[in-house]
């Protein structure tokens, strides 16, 4: 089976499973130690002497590494020092850390193909490396940020001298590099492909350098400019095809402004006869749309240098931003355009200039109007350009904004649900990629956070769920006080923090999120500022710590119940803000060990009048109980306080639950009932019993199908049945415990019968 997404014929998105290999790779790379092993006495790895992996599973692993935007560096490729163990021929690399040293452990393979885009640390030593292993390479791309041909900054334009002795080099494309005479093309008698993308012409480096070349057709000079005097040269290339001489700069100091557009343009469609494809965007070669006539044919043509090709359109024109909106005229002889007057063109351009941020970033931003006006057909294509241009671009952070605002229009739309779990990875994996990048840029942090609102949270996001949670931390504690970027990311890290296991909760916990919760309540207490930000906070902690022994303790060592004790006085009206502190010490109280640091005067006096609060329904009443029924479970002798006194706080507690209505609907979530069903075995304080067998009651009455399961799961049952054989509990008690037994012994007859009528 295929593991590359496929396209419906009805826009939407759909996966097959992954293959074998595809899952031996995700694993591998989740396990790098299986394949290496380290030196006792420096950081250093090397390949595993038993084991050998021919080039195919080499080349795709490295691939697959690249496309799970995992990081190469020195380390990774130690694992391919052997290149008879480990032999590459393809190696694609973009956004790396990997030096000189790791580049000549690749370049040692005699390569086939080799690209790099945004490897920054990779110099002009790796040059001399490549041309000595070179012999074998057809394919070199060197893209943005890589100075393999340049020296560092701030002398990227200075000149130096470089050989291209390269005699099987068929593609080749630099960008950025100053050439100048010493440079000789002359020997590349292969090469057919030629992209100059941005580089210099230095001291009267010419074109005549690749004019004889015998096999180009391809030559790409994107933002050379001044190219003026070149075309007379270019003129001459008769076998070429593809000829770019397009600009991302348009009007910039006359970067693309030609002083005979049209006459220009005829004379290169008529002296190049091969030519199908031909890019003119950012410039004014496309005339000021004034129509013009082929005499013999009376054939018409709105781009006049182009009224020779009428009878003979091109395959591809680029007209992206060129002089008077030319892609936007009628009788253009040409199959495909870029350009912004219509989608088509639009999503051809972002094919097209994948590899150009400059022009892509603007591209996007078409698209982007598009989408938010619901005017996009081709979704699939959308998601596709997308992807691709965040993808390869991580480090332009106009291209991650555009990107990040584009998605969130094209996933909000009502096909989400269809789209499989590989594809949904893709987008979250890119947009975390993009905001962990950018993380101080509070834009592209706002949209990535609501385009990341529209997934399943946290289903969708497990995969990725420790950085996640790491770029949201961030978020939370870094953004100015009461900003959107810092609401909408308590809100993401608290439902993070729902419906998740204890491994989940701890890695939250040991990343600090108490503390930072801690540190934001402060800061509004201190202000007297009460916020959504505020209410969250409190929220998240209480599902931090739920279950979580060490989480609790660390709500207690950052002085939380003393925020606890001043949110109460200052914000005492604040119905969920009560809700979420109780529920938070609630969980604190089911831990045993740290039951004794809540037995405190002001704190059991609080919880004590608590009891007879109507807030939030029955709800901050009852997980006032609940506190205080855990600490009086420990026995009258760990009632370490005079007042107020044990007896009196267990009458309250008694008068609060007999109030009570056990058809209350909660606002609650239990994943356990292990501290109720705890405290179900207290015979030596009914009051503890008689609140854990009300709760369980209420709860298997009120949501039978949830919570029933969980009774049996738990072995809640047979307690409830020793309960009622018990001579101590009181009748009151034995009721509920009667009750529970009868919901769950109907949900389950019920559960069956709808089996059966199924």
């Amino acid at each position: 089976m295929s593991g590359q997404v496929s396209l419906k014929e009805n826009g939407i998105l759909d996966e097959s499973l992954p293959t074998l290999l595809e899952n031996v790779f995700k694993c591998l790379s989740k396990n790098l130690y299986l394949l290496y092993t380290e030196n006792e006495f420096s950081s250093e790895i090397k390949l595993r002497d038993d084991i050998v992996i021919p080039n195919e599973i080499c080349d795709r692993f490295f691939k697959y590494r690249q496309d799970c935007s995992e990081d190469i560096n020195d380390v990774f490729v130690n694992i391919f020092r052997d290149k008879h163990k480990t032999p590459l021929k393809h190696v694609a690399l973009r956004n790396c850390s990997i030096t000189d040293d790791g580049m000549s452990i690749l370049l040692n393979h005699d390569l086939v193909s080799l690209s790099l885009w945004y490897c920054d640390m990779v110099t002009l030593k790796s040059w001399q490396t490549l041309i000595e292993h070179g012999q074998n390479l057809e394919y070199l791309e060197l893209g943005r940020y890589v100075d393999m041909l340049k020296y560092s900054e701030p002398n990227e334009k200075t000149p130096i001298d470089f050989t291209l002795d390269l005699p099987h080099i068929r593609k080749l494309i630099l960008t950025g590099v100053v050439l100048q005479p010493t440079v000789n093309f002359g020997y590349l008698n292969q090469l057919s492909y030629l992209d100059l993308t941005q580089c210099t012409f230095h001291n009267d480096f010419t074109l005549e350098a690749v004019v004889n070349l015998p096999n180009l057709t391809t030559l790409i000079l994107f933002n050379v400019w001044p190219l003026e005097s070149e075309l007379p040269t270019i003129c001459r290339m008769k076998s070429l095809r593809k000829l770019d001489i397009s600009t991302g700069y348009f009007n910039t100091n006359n970067y693309g402004t030609f002083k005979n557009p049209n006459e220009t343009l005829a004379e290169i469609v008529e002296s190049l006869p091969e030519l199908t494809h031909l890019d003119i965007s950012g410039t004014n070669l496309a005339g000021n749309g004034v129509a013009q006539f082929e005499a013999k044919e009376q054939v018409r043509s709105d781009i006049p240098g182009l009224v020779s090709r009428a009878n003979r359109p091109l395959e591809f024109l680029g007209l992206y931003n060129t002089a008077h909106s030319a892609c936007r005229r009628h009788d253009i002889p040409a199959r495909h355009i870029s350009g912004d007057a219509n989608e088509e063109q639009i999503l051809t351009s972002a094919s097209v200039y994948r590899d150009r941020p400059i022009m892509l970033t603007k591209v996007l931003n078409d698209l982007y109007h598009l989408l938010r006006f619901e005017t996009c057909k081709s979704i699939h294509r959308a998601f596709e350009v997308v992807l691709s241009a965040m993808d390869r671009h991580l480090r332009v952070k106009h291209m991650q904004i555009s990107g990040s605002a584009t998605l969130y229009y094209i996933i909000k739309g009502r096909d989400k649900h269809k789209y499989g779990t590989p594809f949904k990875n893709h987008i979250i994996r890119t947009l975390l990629n993009g905001m962990s990048t950018h993380i101080t840029d509070e834009t592209m942090m706002r949209n990535g956070c609501l385009t990341l609102c529209q997934f399943s949270i946290p289903n969708d996001v497990l995969f990725e769920y420790e950085r996640l949670v790491k770029i949201l931390l961030h978020a939370v504690s870094d953004t100015e006080q009461e900003g959107f970027v810092q609401r909408i990311a308590i809100y993401l890290l608290n439902s993070l923090a729902c419906l998740v296991d204890g491994k989940q909760k701890l890695f939250l916990g040991d990343l600090g999120a108490i503390g930072t919760m801690l540190t934001l309540i402060y800061d509004r207490l201190t202000r007297q500022v009460f916020d959504d930000v505020m209410e969250v906070a409190w929220s998240t902690m209480w599902n931090v710590t739920d279950e979580t022994a060490i989480n609790c303790e660390r709500f207690l060592d950052g002085r939380g119940m003393e925020y606890f004790l001043e949110c109460l006085q200052c914000f005492n009206d604040k119905e969920e803000l009560l809700r979420n502190m109780m529920g938070l010490v609630g969980n604190v109280a089911e831990v045993k060990h740290l039951r004794n640091r809540l037995m405190k005067s002001e704190f059991i006096t609080v919880f004590s009048n608590l009891l007879d609060s109507d807030s939030d329904g029955i709800e901050v009443s009852y997980n006032a109980a609940g506190v205080l029924a855990h600490i009086a479970s420990d026995g009258s002798s760990d009632w370490t306080i005079d007042t107020p006194s044990r007896d009196e706080v267990l009458s309250r507690m008694s008068r609060a639950i007999e109030r009570w209505n056990l058809n209350t609907e909660r606002n609650i979530n239990y994943r356990s009932f292990e501290p109720i069903l705890g405290l179900v075995r207290c015979y030596d304080t009914p009051e503890c019993q008689h609140w854990a067998v009300w709760a369980l009651a209420n709860l298997t009455k009120v949501y039978p199908s949830k919570y029933c399961r969980l009774v049996e799961e738990e072995h809640g049952l047979e307690l409830l049945r020793e309960l009622m054989k018990h001579e101590r509990p009181n009748e009151k008690i034995k009721a509920l415990a009667e009750m529970v037994i009868k919901n769950c012994e109907q949900n389950k007859n019920n559960t069956e019968s709808m089996q059966l009528d199924g």
